[in-house]
């Protein structure tokens, strides 16, 4: 079994005028043939918190909530662990009109983008069946099915593979909080131009487009 693990950053907000919408929007995914050496590096983390740090985090690490030095742990053991990133960041400015008024359309054009590439390029052995790991961002049910048979019948179609797709929480699946994040170091290097923490796992990334430059 192949694992992807997919998380976002950024929004799909298009109103610039406000002061939280992001000008990135960017999706990631991590692949790994051990989904238990993901949820290790979160293990570990939490087992050098106090009881106290434990509690307020309740099972799960948000990246943009940690300190300087609980970043450097986390960033220095995914360094060590087989994985191999890719990710495709959306300039939000460049989006076409009608792809705008669309959101779950144009997240199910980049995600499928994304999904195209990790298999055109063979970064996941032929003949394994792919369990698709994303993270739960749509509380309509609608959306979710939409998006899991969407990808699945893309991938059965141009690529003859068997894909599997579990939409879950990142408390149900450790290695979300690993890809949650991954997908905000990447963001940073484009959105606040910082690589601070990017330079510390670029030899993991495997790819990295933008869309719509």
């Amino acid at each position: 079994m192949a694992y992807i693990f997919m998380d976002e950053s950024g929004d799909l907000g298009f109103d610039f005028s406000k002061k939280k919408t992001t000008t990135f929007f960017l999706v990631t995914f991590i692949f790994t043939t051990s989904k238990r050496s993901c949820e290790r590096i979160i293990k570990d983390i939490f087992r050098n918190f106090t009881p106290a740090q434990r509690k307020r985090r309740k099972g799960i690490i948000h990246c943009t909530k940690e300190d300087q030095v609980i970043r450097k742990r986390i960033f220095n053991k995914i360094r060590n662990v087989d994985i191999k990133i890719i990710s495709i960041i959306l300039n939000k400015q460049k989006v076409y009109t009608r792809l705008k008024d669309e959101k779950h359309v144009l997240y199910n054009y980049v995600t499928n983008i994304l999904l195209d590439r990790i298999l055109s390029k063979g970064i996941i052995p032929g003949g394994k069946t792919i369990n698709l790991i994303a993270s739960k961002r749509e509380t309509n049910k609608f959306f979710n099915q939409n998006f899991k048979s969407y990808l699945e019948q893309q991938a059965n179609k141009i690529h003859n593979v068997r894909l599997e797709i579990d939409i879950k929480t990142p408390y149900e699946e450790k290695g979300l909080q690993v890809a949650d994040c991954i997908s905000w170091a990447i963001f940073r290097k484009y959105e606040f131009k910082d690589r601070t923490y990017y330079d510390l796992i670029r030899g993991k990334i495997a790819e990295e487009n933008m869309l719509f430059h």
